[in-house]
């Protein structure tokens, strides 16, 4: 059977959909509405069905001084290849004027492919699981409202992490899930 590593097969369909998990996070402008519009425009790409959105948290920033962020995680199913899923998630961060100026730096939109099935991609460009997702709490807190035992860099799972005392300070609940329309 053909697969999405298969050179014949196109790079951006899946043969048959994927539960994928994106990370969604805004801290410049209306941060909750940057977060739905994401949430929307994600759903209107072609070969991606959003199916739940956790709740929203605001989080203290990763980086250089700069506002708080709202983060979100969106479980999606998918036909696309998760590079095709990657491609979609940038060209949503575009369609919001996303501009990357500085690593880490504030942003309007970021959204995260964080986990794509069960598979372990390495590849330029693409990291999936996302390399430090579980080195954030911005990302597994609302990862887990999702799923209870993800997929994690090196396929380890929340089982084999040491979650010291502070790793959860500085997220905050914030607003209820996104809505999907």
């Amino acid at each position: 059977m053909r697969g999405p590593t298969d050179p014949r097969e196109p790079a951006e369909i899946h043969l048959g959909p994927v539960r994928a998990f994106v990370g969604l996070g805004s801290n410049l402008g209306d941060r909750l509405a940057n977060l739905q519009e994401a949430v929307d425009r994600l759903e209107k790409t072609p070969g991606v069905s959003v199916v739940k959105t956790s709740r929203v948290y605001e989080t203290d920033p990763v980086g250089p001084p700069q506002p708080d962020y709202l983060n979100a995680v969106a479980a999606v199913e998918t036909r696309l290849s998760a590079r095709g899923l990657l491609e979609g998630c940038l060209a949503v961060e575009r369609a919001m004027g996303r501009e990357r100026r500085e690593r880490w730096g504030p942003r309007t939109i970021d959204l995260d492919v964080l986990g794509y099935g069960r598979e372990q991609i390495d590849e330029p460009g693409l990291q999936v699981p996302h390399p430090r997702m579980h080195e954030r709490a911005f990302v597994l807190v609302p990862l887990l409202e999702l799923e209870a035992d993800p997929v994690l860099p090196g396929g380890r799972c929340l089982a084999d992490l040491r979650l010291g005392p502070g790793m959860l300070w500085g997220v905050r609940p914030f607003a209820s899930a996104l809505h999907i329309r």
